[in-house]
């Protein structure tokens, strides 16, 4: 009978890779998207666009942190997630920010319409969905596996809402 499943060291091994991965791909991102869009594609740098693009960027750190503890949890064998608290806070206060520069970023495209201020509404409008793909459901699927689930069951929790509500 063919095995269905890696052996369980090989399985773990390959989860470690996959957040360790995840958690740098984060980070790296901060600089990479900030260097595409404010040098190569020379957008302005307004208070409406970095506002807009300091939101995303918090998210993706959020996004970092998670991925490195829960990482962390798993080599240790924690039963909670380390810095949970943290990320409690995080998830009642991120909306309050992320409305604020909405608000402003929406303000300053109806006062400067177009590349001066579209982008940081936009950056600002990408965070609320990374917000929602961390604390609520899971909307980034970039693997099989994920794609596969996505189209057989519909959307899920997020992996660090359920961290959350399992450690309550």
């Amino acid at each position: 009978m063919p095995r269905t499943h890696l052996p369980a060291g090989r399985t773990r091994e390959a989860a470690r890779r996959r957040l360790r991965s995840l958690a740098g791909w984060e980070l790296l991102n901060i600089p990479l998207q900030a260097w595409v869009w404010f040098q190569l594609v020379g957008l302005p740098p307004t208070a409406a666009n970095l506002a807009g693009f300091g939101a995303f960027a918090a998210l993706l750190v959020v996004g970092a942190a998670y991925w490195a503890l829960k990482l962390r949890q798993l080599r240790r064998g924690e039963p909670r997630l380390p810095g949970r608290r943290h990320f409690v806070t995080a998830r009642a206060a991120l909306p309050i920010l992320l409305a604020v520069v909405i608000a402003a970023c929406a303000v300053a495209a109806a006062q400067a319409p177009g590349a001066r201020s579209y982008p940081g509404l936009a950056f600002g409008l990408f965070a609320v969905l990374e917000y929602v793909n961390y604390f609520h459901v899971q909307l980034m699927h970039d693997n099989r596996a994920d794609l596969r689930r996505l189209v057989t069951v519909g959307f899920r929790r997020s992996h660090l809402a359920r961290d959350l509500r399992a450690t309550r």
